[in-house]
């Protein structure tokens, strides 16, 4: 496994159904050593503090390998690391081979995977297709956010080292599939539930639609 670029973006506006929305999802590869604190990667900023900051989104990540599969998909020849609105492109991070609540060292960085990724409109405007994100959900390949463990520096090139791996082996593939497309499956529910960790806010989400206070 391996950090491939880091990319962040400054806070730019862009046009959205005649409306000009603030964005942070420019996202360009920088070079040399930056520091992750609790918040974000340095440099880096998030427009929208209440869908895709805090703790548990701190980071957002997101394979290597998919690259291929859009540039195929779209006929498009022009994506770079950072397209998805990515702060981390990883290798060897797929979907079905991470866990939720695992937690990795890259770099002397320590995060922990806490959820997928949501979706929103601003992907579709920075795609330049109204309709993308719905696709891009489809395909189930959504990356995942990061809880930074330990503030600490990384460079694209840094070896990801897995320190440990949750007991429940709830893979983010699972969790993609019981947030979005089986929402009711009553065994991955009850795994994503004993995540401890897995983000507030989906943990809220999930216990809801068993009845249950989940939240510590």
């Amino acid at each position: 496994m391996k950090l491939i670029s880091v990319n962040i973006s400054a806070i730019q506006k862009l046009s959205f159904r005649g409306k000009s929305v603030r964005t942070g999802i420019f996202k360009q590869p920088i070079t040399g050593r930056v520091k992750v604190g609790r918040l974000s990667v340095e440099g880096d900023r998030q427009a929208d503090l209440e869908n895709h900051g805090g703790v548990d989104q701190a980071v957002y990540a997101y394979p290597v390998e998919h690259y291929a599969y859009w540039r195929d998909v779209l006929t498009r020849s022009d994506l770079s690391f950072g397209q998805f609105g990515e702060n981390f492109t990883l290798e060897g991070m797929m979907e079905d081979a991470v866990y939720v609540g695992d937690v990795f060292q890259i770099g002397s960085a320590v995060v922990q995977i806490t959820q997928a990724r949501t979706p929103c409109y601003k992907l579709g405007a920075k795609m330049g297709s109204a309709g993308f994100p719905k696709q891009f959900l489809a395909s189930r390949r959504l990356g995942f956010y990061l809880r930074v463990v330990q503030a600490g520096e990384v460079a694209a090139g840094d070896a990801v080292i897995r320190l440990h791996q949750d007991d429940n082996g709830l893979s983010v593939a699972e969790l993609i599939e019981v947030m979005y497309f089986d929402q009711q499956n009553p065994e991955l529910l009850a795994r994503a539930l004993r995540v401890e960790g897995l983000s507030n806010g989906w943990r809220a989400k999930l216990a809801e639609r068993v009845g249950t206070d989940a939240l510590p």
